[in-house]
């Protein structure tokens, strides 16, 4: 992976679930890490689309994904998806008893209707 630069692998993840829709009391699909500085937010197929926000805001293009069991790296800058890179500090992922989508109690029963 070439984007080694924009990649902190000591940050840690900011908590378990997106940080903006704990916030909010919103709810998400699918968790994505930033690679810099370990910003939990929910992924493009979310309703608040935070991970992408995130990046907008501070630049930092490159995220992981944070669902237990996969460790893809995308690069927003140059939208290549990478299928491994460097180990980041612990937890990998969520909890793998966190409800997906998540977290359990705020997801709206149409759910799936509400995705893109």
């Amino acid at each position: 992976m070439s984007d080694e630069a924009a990649i902190d692998p000591s940050a840690p993840p900011s908590g378990t679930g997106c940080v903006e829709c704990d916030e909010a009391g919103g709810w998400w699909f699918h968790l994505r890490r930033c690679a810099a500085c370990g910003h939990i937010g929910c992924c493009d197929d979310s309703p608040a689309k935070h991970a992408t926000a995130h990046y907008r805001a501070t630049g930092h293009p490159v995220i992981r994904s944070f669902e237990p069991g996969e460790d893809w790296f995308w690069n927003y800058d140059t939208e290549e998806l990478y299928s491994s890179g460097p180990e980041l500090a612990p937890p990998a992922g969520h909890p793998t008893d966190q409800s997906v989508p998540g977290p359990a109690g705020r997801v709206p029963h149409n759910w799936a209707e509400t995705l893109r």
